[in-house]
This record gives C-alpha cells, sequence and structure tokens, in this order.
C-alpha cells in the first residue's frame, strides 16, 4: 500500500485532529510541512486551487478537508475503529459552531501580535475582513460559548475515560482539536476557561498522550514526484439514487461552502452519499483523483 503523506503546518488545528487520528490508529506517515500561508507551490499541483490546510496524499490520490481524510483513513485501516454512532455530527458541530468561539478566543487574546501578513492571508481566505478588533470585542461572549461547549465534553466523560468509552472515538478527535489549538495558542485562557473541568483536563492529557503515529519528513518535491509516478486506485461507486443529476464524466467544479471558496474544476469520477471524486489532467502530474466530502461542498457544472 502506498504511504500516506500528510500535508501540514504544526500550528494548524485541523492538521492536529488528522495527527492524533493517525496516533490513534498507530500508522507510519510521511509528513510534508507546508507554509502557513501563501503561496504554497508545491500544495496547488495537487489540489488544483484548493489551499485548505491539512491535504492528505496517497500516490496519485488526493484528498481535501479533515472530514474525508479521517473517513479515508478509517476505511483503510478499521482497527482500532475510531468511527462510531453519532461521531460525524459531533465532528461537523466541532469543526463549526466550536471552532468559530476558538478562534474569536484566541485570535481575540492574540490581539495586535497577529501577523500583518497573516491577517491578509486569512482575508483572501475567507472573502470578508479578518477584524482583530471585532474579535477582541466578541472575547467576552465567545469565551462563554467556549467554556459551554467544553462543559458538553466534561458532561459525556462521566463515566468514561473518553467521549467514546474505553477508547477515544472521532468525537474525541474533533473535540480535542479545540483545546489542543486555545491550548498552544493561549495557554492562561486555556486554563481559565476549562477551570472546574476536572474530567475534561484529565482527558486532555490521555489525548495528548496519544501522540501522533510514527511521522518521517518528505519534501514538498518528493510528494509530488509520487503523485507524477503514480496512477489513482478505483473509485467509489456512484449513488444512485442521488439527486443532484451528475454522472461521472460530467464537467464540474466543487468549492466550499464556508471560506477557501476556491473552486477545482475536474471531470467527475465518483458521486456517494458523503464524496465527491473528481479526475484531474495535471500536465507533468498526469491523472489524480481528488476527493472532498459531500457535507460543507458544493458541486457545479463547469465548461
Amino acid at each position: 500500500m502506498a504511504e500516506i503523506i500528510l500535508h501540514h503546518y504544526d500550528t494548524s488545528p485541523f492538521s492536529e485532529k488528522v495527527r492524533v487520528m493517525l496516533g490513534v490508529k498507530g500508522l507510519a506517515w510521511r509528513s510534508v510541512i507546508q507554509p502557513v500561508i501563501m503561496p504554497k507551490p508545491e500544495l496547488i499541483p495537487l489540489t488544483g486551487g484548493y489551499r485548505r490546510i491539512p491535504v492528505m496524499q496517497i500516490g496519485a490520490d488526493v484528498y481535501c478537508d479533515t472530514q474525508v481524510i479521517l473517513a479515508e483513513l478509517e476505511a483503510r485501516h478499521p482497527t482500532p475503529p475510531v468511527v462510531r454512532g453519532a461521531d460525524w455530527a459531533v465532528n461537523l458541530w466541532a469543526d463549526r459552531l466550536w471552532f468559530q468561539a476558538s478562534v474569536a478566543v484566541v485570535f481575540g487574546a492574540l490581539g495586535d501580535a497577529v501577523p500583518k501578513a497573516f491577517i491578509e492571508d486569512r482575508e483572501k481566505l475567507s472573502g470578508r475582513a479578518f477584524d482583530v478588533a471585532a474579535m477582541k470585542a466578541a472575547a467576552p461572549v465567545a469565551r462563554s460559548q467556549w467554556r459551554a461547549f467544553a462543559a458538553w465534553v466534561e458532561q459525556g466523560l462521566t463515566g468514561g475515560k473518553f467521549l467514546g468509552g474505553s477508547t477515544a472515538s472521532l468525537s474525541d478527535v474533533a473535540a480535542y482539536m479545540n483545546v489542543w489549538w486555545l491550548g498552544a495558542a493561549a495557554p492562561g485562557v486555556a486554563e481559565e476557561l476549562l477551570a472546574g473541568f476536572a474530567q475534561t483536563q484529565d482527558w486532555r492529557a490521555r489525548m495528548a498522550a496519544i501522540g501522533h503515529g510514527r511521522p518521517r519528513e518528505m519534501s514538498g518535491a518528493e510528494a509530488l514526484n509520487v503523485a507524477m509516478t503514480s496512477s489513482p486506485g478505483p473509485a467509489p461507486p456512484s449513488d444512485p439514487a442521488d439527486s443532484g443529476g451528475f454522472s461521472p464524466g460530467d464537467a464540474v467544479a466543487v468549492r466550499a461552502d464556508d471560506y477557501g471558496r476556491d473552486p477545482v474544476a475536474g471531470r467527475l469520477v465518483a458521486l456517494t452519499a458523503d464524496r465527491l471524486v473528481l479526475a484531474r489532467e495535471c500536465g507533468e502530474l498526469d491523472l489524480l483523483h481528488v476527493h472532498f466530502p459531500r457535507v460543507g461542498y458544493v458541486l457545479a457544472r463547469s465548461g
């Protein structure tokens, strides 16, 4: 089986989700550090324009968004099982509602220390102003929301070491992302907002102890060469009950529905209940399959 290649950077909260998943699974993987801000010349050729981090690559298959990355890791490496019950719904809550509160709390705490280049990059990514002053003003409300979300974790840990019971589940991985990021970016604020949540603090330590599996460094150029010398794997069968009117072979473009909406164009290879797969002919990289989740992404005809 081809190596797992993760394009990420150390301080990325969404990358931490994947790194912890790799730790839970005990997997070996290759680590490609990408820039925090644009340009990303060794990433964009793989994705066709998608610039968000992380991105996972396995040969000539490229996985965009943690939702599809985690699903692929679970499918390829089902032991130990991580996804169960309503975990995907919890994952979406942690990705959106809790993460929005985390953004306001983190950047409200960092204030004027946020680099100008980072602000300009995130404004291009989101299509709106990255207003640190507004985040500072909103911080009291965001902090109360953040603590309320953490209280749900505290309640969920009653009687178990993890939200998933005796072992970590996707709910644990998803929720931990926000606790990890706040603790790394503003540790004093994290301690304040977790005060009194003894079970959550113990769980936080257990999650950190899981580690990140067995990473080995790889350069971006090496990863591009892997794509160039590989062929995509078999595509999943399309959903015959899909109501969108799309068929394999259609010229399409896919984009995120929240931020980082740069469209990725290609030929539709597969359309399942939870995944979109596009084929892209990429010059020297030949043929790539780029995978996106259905939830949070919009598919449209192109050309």
